[in-house]
């Protein structure tokens, strides 16, 4: 439910933006990623070229090869369906889907991506058509993204309880906001990979000297 106000959101800046009503649709029909959203609008009304865009968003998306590799095993096993679903895994599916037992999750990773994908659709529809009102009224409206980030966060901190990438977020935007202020963003999530690199090299490495060393003590 929380993809209501952010697609909202989205719509509304997207027609302050000067984006066609049809672009728009389009847009939560066939990119389907917040965060990306968002961003390509300054960039869409700025007129940049679409080669710089692609190259943003891919940039902003690469954190959902990470979201893919934990779920690869629960994916469906029809070939569109199985297409379908690891292109709509979004920040927000993934939350769902690693908070559900992991029995169930194959079955309702399809229906749950197509009933959020649908909510994105129908809410950013919604936004165009309240248009820029909605905007003069409260200020600010891509927060509505961060807000649902947040929750999602929490609840998946509560399910799991797990300090680690929490840890790496803090680290990665410090750093981040030490070297750059316009890519802050994608320098933070290039920091976070490179330690989420580091620690599973250090945890595999310190596993087979940990074997090692066993295998010693039984000999």
């Amino acid at each position: 439910m929380g993809y209501i106000p952010a697609g909202i959101a989205f719509g509304v800046l997207a027609q302050v933006a000067g984006v066609p009503i049809w672009a728009t649709i389009m847009l939560s029909v066939v990119l389907y990623a917040g965060a990306a959203q968002y961003a390509c609008l300054p960039m869409l009304s700025a007129g940049l070229p679409v080669g710089s865009i692609a190259t943003n968003i891919a940039a902003i998306n690469l954190r959902h090869v990470f979201y893919g590799v934990p779920l690869l095993q629960y994916l469906p096993t029809q070939k569109v369906a199985r297409t379908y679903c690891l292109f709509a895994l979004t920040d927000e599916t993934f939350s769902v889907m690693t908070s559900l037992p992991a029995e169930s999750r194959q079955t309702l990773l399809l229906p749950v991506s197509l009933f959020n994908q649908s909510w994105w659709v129908l809410a950013s529809a919604i936004g165009v058509i309240i248009g820029t009102a909605l905007n003069d009224l409260v200020p600010h409206l891509d927060f509505a993204l961060i807000c649902l980030f947040v929750i999602l966060a929490y609840e998946q901190f509560q399910s799991i309880k797990r300090y680690f990438p929490i840890g790496i977020a803090v680290i990665g935007l410090a750093i981040a906001s030490l070297f750059t202020s316009n890519w802050l963003l994608l320098v933070a999530i290039a920091i976070c990979m490179l330690l989420i690199l580091t620690r599973a090299f250090w945890i595999q490495r310190k596993a087979i000297k940990d074997k090692v060393i066993g295998g010693s003590d039984d000999q």
